[in-house]
């Protein structure tokens, strides 16, 4: 999605849409993390224990969203004049890496039971826990979705991915036990292991980069920009926008932009010109703050290539 629909939701409604996705998300991974432990005892599956690793990460990544959700979203304080909404991203970057050591981890774990096979146990329970590990990833997902949809927030996105993750993850997991036990092939359960380490590999590239870019302020996508130059251009007295700068920090949006108008018109006449750009702007971008820069048209001046 683009910026667009995200930063048109009033900021309260926003809140509450983040606050609840992280709430539900909480809830969810501790019935999963309970039921998961309980069939890895009972069955000795690695596989078992793979989707046990995950769910445990997604525990500690849903508390950090909700710790990190609403810290991002504080107002701006003293301390804290552009808000607090790069906890956002910062909880991204802190599920990747936890992603990334569960991985690790879980391939030395297969490659250990690939050296020393072992025959699995109460195979229907795992595969009873893992289809109600299913239903339950499929309904949080869903929400997760709407909610990413009406916010754009990263942090719900990141924590999205492992649980759209769980659901490819939790079907190999039924695959790997029922293989395990209807062939007698024990290397099926480690095997699986290994592949579902790869894809939580690169789930956390997913959630690190789309974090870094956050991080390190990229600009909104081009489609945006370019409705933003339009706004500003609808105004009969502007002339041309130039330097162009935007970024966006948990629920907020940083807009920068130069105007250019009449080299005779008033002062006082380019603030009103620039307060009519400024309403347009905030009209469709809410949470936008917006700082707009002056120039009299035909004037050269030194101008960054980038806008």
């Amino acid at each position: 999605m683009t910026a667009t629909t995200a930063m048109t939701l009033a900021p309260e409604r926003r809140a509450q849409l983040m606050k609840r996705a992280t709430y539900a998300s909480t809830a969810v991974v501790t019935i999963l993390v309970t039921a998961k432990t309980v069939a890895w005892l009972i069955t000795d599956s690695v596989s078992v224990l793979a989707s046990l690793l995950d769910s445990l990460l997604d525990a500690a990544a849903s508390l950090v969203n909700l710790v990190a959700v609403r810290h991002a979203l504080a107002p701006a304080d003293s301390e804290h004049r552009f808000g607090h909404g790069k906890a956002e991203p910062l909880a991204g970057m802190a599920q990747a890496a936890f992603i990334a050591g569960s991985s690790v981890l879980l391939v030395l774990e297969a490659l250990n039971r690939l050296a020393v096979p072992s025959r699995l146990a109460h195979v229907e329970i795992g595969i009873g826990v893992t289809v109600l590990s299913i239903l339950l990833t499929l309904g949080l997902v869903t929400y997760q979705r709407s909610v990413i949809r009406a916010t754009g927030s990263v942090a719900i996105d990141a924590d999205s991915l492992h649980y759209q993750g769980d659901l490819l993850l939790n079907g190999s997991v039924i695959l790997s036990l029922l293989l395990s036990s209807w062939l007698g092939w024990q290397l099926f359960d480690p095997l699986f292991a290994v592949a579902i380490a790869a894809f939580l590999l690169r789930s956390a590239w997913v959630v690190g980069r789309k974090s870094l870019d956050r991080l390190m302020d990229r600009e909104l996508p081009d489609a945006d920009r370019g409705r933003l130059r339009a706004l500003a251009l609808t105004h009969p007295e502007v002339r041309a926008v130039h330097d162009l700068r935007t970024r966006s920090s948990g629920p907020d949006l940083f807009i920068q932009l130069h105007l250019e108008m009449d080299g005779a018109m008033s002062l006082q006449r380019a603030h009103e010109v620039s307060d009519a750009v400024e309403r347009d702007i905030l009209n469709a971008y809410p949470n936008a703050e917006v700082l707009i820069h002056q120039d009299p048209a035909g004037i050269e001046e030194p101008r960054k290539t980038f806008a």
